[in-house]
């Protein structure tokens, strides 16, 4: 981990297209501000952790659920069949 010490005002440069401002200091608490391009996700820790969970949820296939969507997409596939044949 790298760890800076910054001025308020001051800047750190991510690559060549992020930059971190330090805007404000309140006591405990630090405000950043934070110029990058729309393609990055940016988030707090925890909302990324929370968003993370979720993707890895919806993308856990059970057997049964497959198998219950091949044979929908047979049916679908099958009635098709039946209507060109008619």
């Amino acid at each position: 981990m790298l760890i800076l010490t910054r001025k308020l005002g001051e800047r750190i440069n991510i690559g060549d297209d992020i930059v971190i401002t330090l805007v404000e200091i309140k006591g405990a608490q630090v405000k950043l501000g934070i110029d990058a391009p729309k393609s990055i996700g940016i988030h707090r820790h925890e909302i990324y952790e929370r968003i993370r969970k979720a993707n890895l949820e919806s993308s856990d296939v059970r057997d049964a659920d497959l198998a219950r969507a091949a044979a929908l997409l047979q049916n679908i596939s099958s009635e098709r069949e039946d209507k060109v044949a008619d």
